[in-house]
């Protein structure tokens, strides 16, 4: 899996194994997620933490392994933030 996210402050990028998707999650800065609340609608901008992306990834881990591949998270906003996660 391939971690990247761009914005003006910080450049990440990162190759992960599968399984270690939970530890990365919780390697992310606080201000990335954030920062990208703000672009989400208010019901749903209370999901986005380290916490419950670190669970959704962590329930689907199977199912992700068969997908090599796939972007799952392709974000860019105006401000020129982007954000990519690819199995």
């Amino acid at each position: 899996m391939k971690v990247k996210i761009r914005t003006k402050d910080v450049h990440f990028s990162m190759p992960v194994p599968i399984g270690m998707i939970g530890f990365v999650v919780k390697l992310l800065p606080d201000r990335l997620f954030v920062q990208m609340r703000t672009n989400v609608p208010a019901p749903y901008d209370a999901l986005l933490t380290k916490d419950t992306v670190s669970m959704i990834l962590s329930e689907c881990l199977d199912i992700l392994k068969e997908h090599k591949g796939l972007e799952f998270v392709h974000v860019e906003a105006s401000d020129g933030t982007f954000v990519s996660i690819r199995l």
